[in-house]
């Protein structure tokens, strides 16, 4: 094993991190009906295009949407975890109070 210096290995991490895919939990609220969908994805601009194109089964009668939280992950465990909160009864009235703000 080669012994790198501390330096080295932030240097190393942060070139590696470029090329490892992010993980955003986000939340959207429709503009017509009360509903908010918590998700997971790794290219949230792309997933917001979807589901305002009504192309993903679970929203498409709710459409469109504004997009009123995301936050970005490094592993999909983490995100996970946030978005399992998120979906949850205190993590869904937070949403709503941050929809309700904005």
């Amino acid at each position: 094993m080669v012994d790198l210096s501390a330096d080295r290995q932030a240097r190393f991490l942060e070139f590696f991190l470029t090329f490892v895919e992010m993980f955003y939990v986000y939340a959207i609220s429709s503009l017509s009906r009360n509903y908010i969908y918590v998700g997971l994805t790794s290219d949230l601009d792309d997933r917001i295009k979807r589901h305002n194109a009504k192309r993903e089964k679970t929203t498409r009668a709710y459409a469109p949407f504004e997009l009123i939280y995301s936050e970005k992950f490094e592993t999909r465990m983490a995100a996970r975890q946030k978005e399992k909160y998120l979906k949850s009864g205190i993590g869904k009235e937070n949403l709503r109070q941050i929809r309700d703000k904005g």
